[in-house]
């Protein structure tokens, strides 16, 4: 498989090694890592997904509509920034709220062009009290500059959104339940629409429930830009994952690609 130059350059940011159309390295020594990667990209690799998450109940305790879009219009209406941030913090529509240290609200540019929303917070950010410290943070800053985007830039088009789709810490850094989920819909849907980028990017299975409200697996939801709500939604897997499944970083720069490509459609409209 033949890259560009873009693509090179994006590759190497998120660690990765690329063979040219000889099989040789195309930038150092022969490594598994590049042959790997190569597999993936062809198509001929299958790794397990991440674990499966149940689904959005159909009710879910609490919960008067299931539709996210409804569940936004009722449980948080017009709020703006300093209110949302403040019922975030307070929050106690779940179990969630016991024993932690604060929900965690989103960090970046408010009318960021790139949206880019987790499945819940680990213990790294409720450490730093913001959303992707650790490691899992670094390796989401090397996708950003990938893209030619930072945080703390003051650029809307460069400083992206990034957010959780689960406001506090689940116990153990284990995957939110069902209900926890369906409990922050209405502020992931707020903060939307308070931001109206250009694009979301769904970091893992969780991110994508939440936004689009559609059990599939992550596999099915991948290659598509997704309209749900006036956004335009972009799959991907999340960087956790990430670190535990690096040949599939490959499939992780498709997305990007895909995500940079409505990005510069909707700017061209």
């Amino acid at each position: 498989m033949r890259w560009s130059e873009c693509q090179r350059a994006m590759l190497a940011e998120m660690g990765l090694r690329v063979w040219d159309a000889e099989g040789s390295p195309a930038d150092g020594p022969a490594a598994a890592e590049a042959h790997a990667l190569a597999g993936v990209a062809a198509g001929s690799t299958t790794v397990a997904e991440a674990p499966r998450v149940e689904p959005l109940p159909v009710s879910a305790p609490g919960v008067a509509e299931p539709h996210p879009v409804a569940l936004a219009a009722r449980a948080v209406p017009a709020l703006d920034w300093p209110a949302l941030e403040e019922r975030i913090a307070t929050c106690s529509a779940c179990a969630l709220c016991a024993g932690r240290r604060g929900g965690i609200a989103g960090a970046g540019h408010r009318e960021a062009d790139w949206m880019l929303v987790g499945g819940a917070p680990e213990a790294a950010d409720e450490a730093a009290g913001a959303p992707y410290a650790g490691r899992r943070g670094e390796l989401l800053d090397n996708m950003l500059r990938a893209l030619g985007l930072a945080r703390g830039t003051g650029d809307p088009a460069r400083q992206p959104w990034i957010t959780h789709a689960v406001k506090c810490r689940p116990p153990g850094d284990r995957a939110p339940e069902a209900a926890e989920v369906a409990s922050c819909v209405p502020f992931l849907r707020r903060e939307a629409e308070l931001v109206r980028p250009r694009v979301v990017l769904a970091l893992g299975r969780i991110a994508a429930q939440a936004l689009l409200g559609r059990d599939e697996p992550l596999g099915r939801l991948r290659g598509t830009v997704h309209r749900t709500a006036g956004l335009a939604v972009v799959v991907t897997h999340e960087p956790a994952f990430l670190l535990r499944q690096p040949q599939l970083k490959a499939e992780a720069w498709d997305d990007l690609c895909l995500a940079l490509e409505t990005v510069r459609a909707g700017a061209a409209g």
